[in-house]
Order: structure tokens, then C-alpha cells, then sequence
């Protein structure tokens, strides 16, 4: 049969009605009768598409072999080359290669990535999901590589005390991916590739709350972090690389200003951000929300001061 062709088996009471539709189409087709009476039809399918090159492209990597990088279906070639060239890829490639990365064990190889959908934010990469081909060389097993890339991001615990009570401040917002309105610390992503983590964390706060903190009264939670673990946390590490930072801020308001904002709807509306504040006694916090960053942020915090790192 040739290449492309498809064979279907007819009886003869249908054989005369498809020969007549096959004859109205565009598609080709041979027909052999079987000696019942049947017929055979060889359809060949005519493609739709002209075959177009996959784009390619070979990465150099420091004491290991290259790795090729292809482009998934209907990927464009400019999103092709953001993807290799974003910082969020290279740094990707840069953990793998490190003294900890998965290449350091010998019997782990990198044979190929599939970028398969890039999100641009403005001129930069936002969101990148691509799939790592990862061997176990003594199995030949491989090993589950489906990454969703956005990279290092900030999360605030916001600490005001008012009268003999503690508060924390919490947003709630429109979460699509898990369908749901989540009451949530402050947070956001890093808007450029110089690591300014605790100038992000300031900004974050007045976008989503309206309060304005300095710089130096911020309190990064996760540098009581051994530093072999990279003082980051990373919430989801099976399927995304998503490395945060926690900051504390620990002020005292008076009663007013807890009213104030107190249901305070903030957020930049032209990115389509709907934020309404919270404010939250601070020991119910631990039971008030199913967010992780709620989650963490208490166990560092509350460690910190088991430690006596923070009084």
C-alpha cells in the first residue's frame, strides 16, 4: 500500500454508494473487488498542510554534552528564540549544570527540550513550559521533565499590632488555575533579571494593600535558611520552578488604620488584578487560608523565634 494510504473494507450493498462519494471528492483512491463480492478501497489522504521544518537549535553546556532544543507544534520562531534566550531558561540550564544539578550524577544525561509555550509580559518572558527529555543512563528509564518555568518571586508577612492584638494583612484574589477566589499574603513575580527581591517586595505591598514600608524595615525570612539550600523556598518543585522569597514587616497602627483597610479593593486594574484586603488575627492565621505562602511564612517566622533569631 503507499505511503499515506488507508484501507477500508466494504460490502456490496455499500460498495456503489462510497465509490460515488469518493469519485465527488478530491481525494484519490483504488478499489481491488474480493472474490465475495467485497471491495477494498486504498484511500490515499490528501495532507492539508505542506510539511514545514522543525526549528532547531544546539546549547552549549559547561563539562556536559550539548543539548538540542526543537521547537514544539505551531510554535513561532520568535517565541522560539525568547524562550532559549530568557532568563528563565538559562537559569534552568545553569541549576542543572550546578555543583547540585541533576547533570552532576554521571548516570543522568540531557538529550533534547521541546519548548512548547511561551507568555510574553510586555518585550520580557513571563511563563515558559517546555519538556526536558532526561535519561537515567544505567535504566534507561526516563524521567518525568514537563516543566512550567516563572521563575524567583517575593511573599510578604505583613505584622501590624493594634492595642494588645496582632494582625496580619492578607489579599484575596481571582486565582484561575485553581477556580477560586484565595486569601493570600501580598505577592509577586520579579519584573526584570537583577534580583532586587526586597525592592519587588515593597512595590508588591503598596500595589496590593496601599501601605507604604521602607526598605530597611523588611525582614528576609527565608536568609535564616541554611545557605546550601539557596535561602529560597520552592512550593511546587515537580512541575514548577517557582523560587520564593519571604519577607516580614512588623509595625504598630492604630485602630483607624486597621479599618481603613479592612475590605480596601486595590490592584492594578488594567492588568486585570481584583484585590480586596484583609485583615486577620494573627493567631487565627494558621487556619484561616489554604494558601501555601500563608503556610510557610508562619513556620519560618515562628521557627526564627524558637531560634531566637527574631525576638
Amino acid at each position: 500500500m503507499a505511503a499515506g494510504a488507508r484501507s477500508l473494507v466494504f460490502f456490496p450493498a455499500l460498495s456503489t454508494r462510497l465509490s460515488t462519494r469518493l469519485n465527488r471528492a478530491t481525494t484519490n483512491y483504488s478499489a481491488i473487488t474480493t472474490p465475495r463480492g467485497c471491495k477494498i478501497f486504498s484511500v490515499r489522504m490528501a495532507s492539508s498542510q505542506s510539511a514545514t521544518p522543525t526549528l532547531t537549535r544546539s546549547v552549549a553546556l559547561t563539562g556536559f554534552a550539548p543539548v538540542q532544543i526543537v521547537a514544539g507544534p505551531g510554535l513561532s520562531e520568535p517565541d522560539f528564540s525568547n524562550a532559549i534566550d530568557c532568563s528563565l531558561f538559562k537559569q534552568w540550564l545553569k541549576n542543572m549544570q550546578g555543583e547540585k544539578g541533576i547533570l552532576a550524577h554521571e548516570r543522568i544525561s540531557l538529550r533534547q527540550v521541546q519548548i512548547q509555550g511561551v507568555d510574553m509580559f510586555g518585550s520580557r518572558v513571563g511563563f515558559l513550559k517546555f519538556k526536558a527529555d532526561i535519561i537515567d543512563e544505567e535504566t534507561g528509564a526516563r524521567i518525568p521533565g514537563i516543566v512550567f518555568s516563572r521563575g524567583p518571586a517575593v511573599a510578604m508577612l505583613i505584622l501590624l499590632e493594634s492595642g494588645s492584638q496582632t494582625y496580619a494583612v492578607l489579599t484575596e484574589q481571582v486565582r484561575v488555575p485553581v477556580g477560586k477566589f484565595i486569601l493570600e499574603l501580598p505577592a509577586g513575580m520579579l519584573d526584570d533579571d537583577q534580583g532586587d527581591f526586597v525592592g519587588t517586595a515593597v512595590r508588591e505591598v503598596e500595589e496590593e494593600t496601599g501601605l507604604k514600608l521602607k526598605l530597611e524595615d523588611m525582614i528576609n525570612l527565608t536568609s535564616f535558611l541554611d545557605p546550601t539550600t539557596g535561602q529560597g523556598v520552592f512550593p511546587s518543585p515537580g512541575g514548577c520552578d517557582e523560587d520564593l522569597r519571604f519577607f516580614l514587616y512588623k509595625g504598630k497602627v492604630d485602630e483607624e488604620t486597621l479599618k481603613m483597610l479592612q475590605g480596601k479593593e486595590t490592584g492594578l486594574r488594567d492588568h486585570g488584578e481584583l484585590i480586596k484586603v484583609h485583615v486577620v488575627p494573627y493567631d487565627k492565621l494558621w487556619h484561616t487560608t489554604s494558601d501555601a505562602k500563608v503556610l510557610c511564612a508562619i513556620a519560618l517566622y515562628e521557627m526564627a523565634k524558637k531560634d531566637g533569631l527574631l525576638l
